[in-house]
């Protein structure tokens, strides 16, 4: 009888949870990590009004982005800040003092990624008594505001020429000092300079200002959006980032500038082709291999996730190894040998954090690569989508 009894609940929290996702639009098991931990879940709408302008100052709540740092750097909501379950106790350490009634949103890459849940459950063992998540996540904001980019990719924008940047200090800041090449539209003058912006609203126009204390980039930022500048992205940290990263203002051009210069390789040893952000594999040259059923027997990829997420779809000639849970020496140790080894998982995330946690313990990555993509298989049918590198 309770054999009965318990197979009966099972069945019903079950179709409960699936019954939540359609509605929802999570996947059944993102919904039963929802349900079991009753996090209330928000839309664009109600995350949008907590972050107003995307000024850290003036957010209403705490934005916890939870993807790894390199998709964080590449383009988040503004005002997050970088909380990912694989580094939660460091990473906490950013709001450690944080009133624990303080509202708090949790996101990370869609409908179909269960860091959102993970890390606002973490939170919520911390004491944090107001975690909600936002489950579309920073694809849905994308493409309906703009975005808060790191300097690394400021830096790459910089160097290809292939953004606007825009200083929006008072002119007087500018002529003291601003990151070389930059236009001077500063937030009070901006209806007076706009005409000094480009013709073809489509172009790529990155806006910064003094730092994280300072509101005029996403002042600027939010106009130039709302006139139909879609493109558009606010380098929060700004100016004093910038310098102490190292990187060359129009007041000290030299600093530290490296002698060196490196030659960026193509291929790893074995000859799988790389991608433009380190540890990558070129997206568009793997998914054409694999959609053609070509993989070179030379590499193996490794789906990171967990057996049952494997057992419902994966790429062709894939293994699985739930990386997750192992540390790097364990991961090292599985993963087979004398082959170009290539991480997967459903959007990049998971197979990022793999890629890390080997570099971090310096294990020798020379043949191990991730792939960043957004993959959703049924059996052995996948649908591939590569999302952009860094400085794209």
């Amino acid at each position: 009888m309770k054999k009965i009894l318990s197979s009966f609940a099972l069945a019903t929290l079950l179709t409960i949870s699936q019954s939540y996702a359609q509605e929802n639009n999570v996947t059944p098991e993102i919904a039963e990590l929802i349900k079991k931990h009753n996090l209330e879940q928000v839309e664009f709408d109600y995350v949008q009004k907590k972050v107003g302008i995307g000024f850290r100052g003036g957010a209403q709540a705490i934005l916890i982005d939870a993807r790894p740092a390199l998709k964080y750097e590449k383009g988040t909501i503004p005002s997050s800040l970088n909380i990912t379950d694989s580094n939660f106790e460091n990473d906490y350490n950013q709001i450690i003092n944080l009133a624990k009634d303080k509202e708090i949103i949790v996101f990370c890459a869609g409908y179909n990624c269960e860091k959102s849940p993970i890390v606002a459950q973490l939170l919520k063992k911390n004491g944090h008594k107001n975690v909600k998540v936002y489950s579309a996540g920073e694809p849905d904001w994308a493409k309906k505001s703009y975005l808060e980019i790191g300097t690394n990719v400021v830096k790459v924008y910089q160097e290809n020429n292939s953004a606007l940047l825009v200083d929006t200090r008072p002119q007087i800041k500018y002529f003291q000092e601003t990151i070389p090449g930059s236009l001077s539209i500063p937030d009070t003058n901006l209806d007076k300079l706009i005409g000094r912006l480009p013709i073809d609203k489509n172009e790529k126009i990155v806006t910064f200002c003094a730092g994280y204390t300072c509101e005029k980039s996403n002042i600027v930022a939010n106009k130039l959006y709302s006139i139909g500048y879609k493109n558009v992205a606010v380098y929060a940290a700004g100016v004093p980032a910038w310098k102490e990263a190292g990187l060359g203002t129009t007041a000290n051009a030299n600093a530290k500038v490296k002698s060196e210069v490196k030659v960026k390789k193509e291929f790893t040893p074995n000859g799988a082709k790389l991608g433009e952000d380190e540890g990558s594999i070129d997206g568009e040259w793997l998914k054409a291999q694999i959609l053609e059923d070509k993989v070179p027997e030379y590499i193996q990829i490794v789906n990171v996730l967990s057996a049952k997420d494997f057992k419902k779809g994966h790429i062709k000639g894939s293994i699985n190894i739930e990386a997750d849970k192992l540390t790097a020496k364990e991961l090292f140790e599985k993963l087979p040998k004398g082959k170009t080894i290539v991480f997967n998982c459903s959007a990049g995330a998971r197979s990022i954090e793999a890629w890390s946690k080997l570099k971090k313990d310096n294990i020798d990555i020379s043949d191990i690569l991730y792939f960043d993509a957004n993959i959703t298989c049924e059996d052995e049918k996948c649908k591939i989508e590569v999302n952009e590198p860094l400085g794209a």
